[in-house]
């Protein structure tokens, strides 16, 4: 089953004229692994109410496995952070997928991995809002701020 991922783009003007050596990659890691945990705190704070109104679109904290699986890991090179729920040895199936996409009463998972159609039985788990994409958005002014502040960190040192 394909995961759920959000990209997201972000250009800094001003910096155009360095090249990559010339950062401190530690400060711009140290930067990256703090927007990380930033988004990681406010989508763990979507997902992590016990009870949901219907209309709240997010899933609901039953086990706390979804919360504990959201985690930020920084690439090697220190200019990307990638914040996802990952699959746990005690998931059996990657389920945020389900929660996403939505499962179907009596449905077929098709080759394309598409959405199912209805066959009149209605959803078994409706899909849910995505909260990974949401709690980037409501983080945007502060990585902007945060990531300013360490590539202008990175340069002077």
């Amino acid at each position: 089953m394909t995961q759920p991922h959000v990209a997201a783009y972000m250009h800094f003007g001003g910096f155009d004229s360095f090249e990559r050596l010339d950062f401190d990659r530690r400060e711009i890691r140290k930067g990256f692994n703090k927007v990380g945990r930033l988004v990681q705190k406010e989508a763990r704070k979507l997902t992590g109410k016990a009870k949901r109104t219907a209309n709240d679109g997010y899933p609901a904290r039953k086990t706390g496995r979804l919360n504990k699986s959201i985690k930020p890991k920084v690439s090697k090179s220190g200019f990307m952070v990638r914040i996802m729920p990952d699959k746990s040895a005690d998931m059996k199936e990657y389920y945020p997928a389900y929660l996403h996409y939505g499962v179907r009463n009596g449905a077929q998972r098709t080759r394309g991995h598409r959405r199912q159609t209805d066959r009149g039985r209605g959803w078994r788990i409706e899909p849910r809002k995505n909260f990974m994409e949401d709690a980037l958005q409501k983080s945007n002014d502060r990585i902007v701020a945060i990531l300013q502040d360490a590539f202008a960190r990175s340069l002077n040192q």
